[in-house]
């Protein structure tokens, strides 16, 4: 099979198209032919290991599963005797467990973290839900008419879904990202944009209810003071001293503070994938693609999600059945 290959860890040009055996599907395990990928931030924290966090559970020095990209939608091409629930020809999509290994045409997975594709999404569209939408859904999850949210970040993989699902609550959202994004992050459903290379959120005292931080660079005793009493601040992604700081310090800071400091952590999660899937069905958010690149053109999307240059989500076609 073809397949993205990554043998060590660095920037996009570290990544080339090769061949690799096709994989057998173990008795607990689906066999997919994979027909769209998505790209995430936690691709590009792969892709370079960095922040240190990166490399915990993918290898030290180099990773340990030479291919990319964890969120998939394709084909069930095999089935193991032990899987029942789904069939030869069934369209499914989710991640993958290990978030390595969907840039290939055929992936083994257990099935747990898949579920079906709706009739009505292309296979791109699908692809584009898993992590990102999770992510969104909890992090949005006690959103209430009329809070104030910001969203850093806003314009990339994740952001989209984030400014969505809060819009779909009643919320008033403040975007986060570049300038050139302004028009974009408007049409998504944000009231307000602030470009982060003039001006900083986090002088704004007292102001959000939420703030859902996807690129995190400021410690937990500063990000605080944006908040209002009652409000909350998780942490998605961002610099390992800010994860670390915040995961140690958050809680302190919180209860010192009356807010809620903390790492939003969303495990994997078919029951999560099927609830964001349902509200992608529902019109609450749509699916937002800024581009989608060939599988030879790895290289290039992984650059352009690492420039934060996208507008939504970065999907690669696989292959065509």
């Amino acid at each position: 099979m073809q397949a993205v290959i990554q043998d060590r860890y660095g920037h996009p040009d570290v990544l080339r198209l090769g061949e690799l055996p096709d994989p057998v599907p173990a008795d607990d395990e689906v066999l997919l032919r994979v027909r769209a990928v998505s790209l995430n931030g936690s691709d590009r924290e792969n892709l370079m290991g960095s922040p240190a966090y990166a490399r915990w559970s993918n290898g030290l020095r180099r990773p340990r599963h030479p291919v990319p990209g964890s969120d998939v939608a394709g084909v069930v091409d095999a089935v193991g005797s032990a899987v029942t629930e789904y069939a030869v020809g069934d369209e499914l999509f989710g991640e993958l467990a290990g978030y390595r290994g969907g840039l290939a045409d055929l992936v083994c997975t257990r099935p747990k973290l898949l579920t079906r594709k709706p009739g009505g999404l292309s296979f791109a569209e699908a692809s584009t839900i898993p992590q990102a939408g999770g992510i969104a859904r909890r992090a949005t999850a006690d959103v209430r008419p009329g809070d104030r949210v910001l969203v850093n970040g806003a314009g990339g993989a994740g952001g989209v879904f984030v400014v969505a699902l809060a819009k779909h609550a009643g919320a008033e959202v403040t975007a986060v990202d570049r300038a050139d994004k302004g028009d974009f992050l408007r049409e998504i459903g944000a009231d307000r944009t602030i470009d982060f290379a003039t001006e900083d959120w986090a002088d704004e005292r007292d102001s959000f209810d939420l703030i859902v931080d996807l690129v995190a660079r400021r410690s937990p005793f500063r990000v605080h003071r944006a908040l209002r009493r009652g409000g909350r601040y998780a942490m998605v992604g961002g610099l390992a001293r800010i994860l670390l700081g915040t995961a140690v310090a958050g809680p302190l800071v919180g209860r010192a503070t009356g807010k809620r400091i903390g790492v939003l952590v969303v495990p994997q999660s078919r029951a999560e994938l099927d609830a964001v899937t349902a509200l992608v069905a529902q019109g609450a958010v749509a699916p937002r693609i800024d581009h989608v690149y060939p599988l030879r053109d790895a290289p290039a999307a992984f650059a352009r999600l690492a420039a934060g240059e996208s507008r939504g989500k970065l999907v690669l076609e696989v292959s065509e059945g």
